[in-house]
């Protein structure tokens, strides 16, 4: 009996050190239950310097900085002719880790359709969205759900999402392409209703719903007007970025089986290839709001991956110092503040397009450490897949 009693105690002692083990096992080696990807269209180095310049100054980090782990991130697309991607290409290198066409968005250089993360994700049984302050249906947010050669086919992108990826949350701007017109009469809003979606379009609706498949358009283009300071801009978006993120995330999150979300932030871009510096900083400084309720939440939680980048760099951005005296040289905007000083800065552009530099990525959270180095933007599907546990192989294969 003593020798039964003896084996019995050592049997459970021996399972409460299994447990105490698994228990033990760090966060980033148990896998992602949750992965957020965070998009700065536009961003590169420069962007984010000037960015962390006007939110927290010259020494120390932004929220985007503040992740342990940092990459470099090569953008180059399948063009023959020049190297330069544009959003669509470097969004279907992130989404399924092949690179295509400029403007092609969810297939491969033969027009094939490629499974995407959230494709995938949702293959699994997670739930998924897309957040953006630019079209819903605009390349970035198209790359992952959608699957097409021509990214300015908006509607067919927001018919694709209802009859083939049903993302649970898409918020953004973009009701147009969803609204019918007398060569598509079929009002796309009243389809995703009939489906179980809750069509939102304004910020008191987001914030009164508990729905869990939520459709928001709360503009008809982008959810901003980029152009030339003082000439029309404007960047106010009716539901701001931050905002929207903290929804999605809330809604998402109450999965118990984990989800895959795309925050970007459009304006970025848009307004670095007008010269709008004033604004594209306003619009940074929201992308860094978001990207700290994506980190608490992923902070409090330990199983998400949070990784944020941008799909490639625009103008070829300079942050210098300002003309002797004070105040902006030709074709240089500014100055601008440097928070917590009284020093100042200005923006230079090299182009009004995009260019071939790598961008970098900051990463958190399960498989963010294999983040860290110099790298395609095809590795990041890669990480996303394998760090989740998800189907190399799911999605969709059909030709587009």
């Amino acid at each position: 009996m003593q020798r039964l009693a003896a084996s019995a105690g050592l049997a459970a002692l021996v399972l409460v050190l299994a447990g105490c083990s698994i228990l033990s096992v760090p966060a980033e080696d148990r896998g992602a239950k949750n992965v957020i990807l965070i998009v700065g269209d536009g961003m590169g180095a420069a962007q984010r310097d000037a960015i962390q310049l006007v939110s927290v100054g010259a020494h120390k980090k932004s929220i985007m900085g503040s992740l342990p782990h940092v990459g470099l991130v090569g953008t180059n697309s399948a063009n023959s002719d020049y190297p330069v991607t544009d959003s669509a290409a470097a969004a279907t290198a992130m989404a399924s880790g092949v690179k295509t066409f400029n403007g092609w968005v969810g297939v491969d250089t033969s027009n094939n359709a490629v499974p995407t993360v959230l494709e995938q994700a949702k293959a699994a049984g997670k739930v998924v969205g897309l957040v953006t302050t630019s079209s819903v249906t605009d390349a970035t947010p198209a790359a992952f759900a959608a699957h097409i050669a021509d990214r300015n086919q908006e509607r067919h992108i927001a018919q694709q999402y209802l009859e083939e990826s049903e993302p649970d949350i898409i918020l953004g701007g973009g009701r147009s392409s969803w609204e019918p017109t007398e060569q598509e009469p079929e009002d796309l809003t009243e389809r995703a209703q009939e489906q179980g979606y809750t069509y939102l379009t304004d910020r008191t609706a987001l914030n009164a719903t508990s729905d869990r498949k939520l459709l928001g358009l709360f503009a008809e283009e982008q959810m901003y007007v980029a152009a030339p300071e003082g000439e029309g801009d404007s960047y106010k978006p009716a539901v701001s970025l931050p905002e929207m993120t903290r929804k999605a995330i809330g809604i998402l999150s109450e999965d118990p089986d984990g989800f895959f979300l795309l925050v970007e932030e459009e304006a970025i871009d848009s307004m670095g290839h007008v010269g709008n510096g004033t604004l594209m900083l306003k619009a940074g400084k929201a992308l860094n709001q978001s990207v700290k309720i994506a980190k608490d939440f992923a902070d409090e939680n330990g199983d998400t991956l949070l990784i944020v980048v941008g799909d490639h760099e625009c103008c070829g951005l300079s942050v210098e110092q300002p003309e002797e005296g004070g105040g902006a040289g030709e074709g240089e905007d500014g100055p601008f503040s440097v928070a917590g000083s009284d020093q100042e800065f200005v923006l230079d552009n090299s182009t009004a397009g995009h260019t071939a530099v790598d961008v970098p990525l900051t990463a958190m959270g399960p498989g963010a450490e294999r983040l860290a180095g110099i790298y395609e933007n095809t590795f990041i599907h890669e990480v996303m897949v394998q760090s989740a546990g998800l189907d190399a192989g799911g999605g969709s294969s059909e030709t587009s």
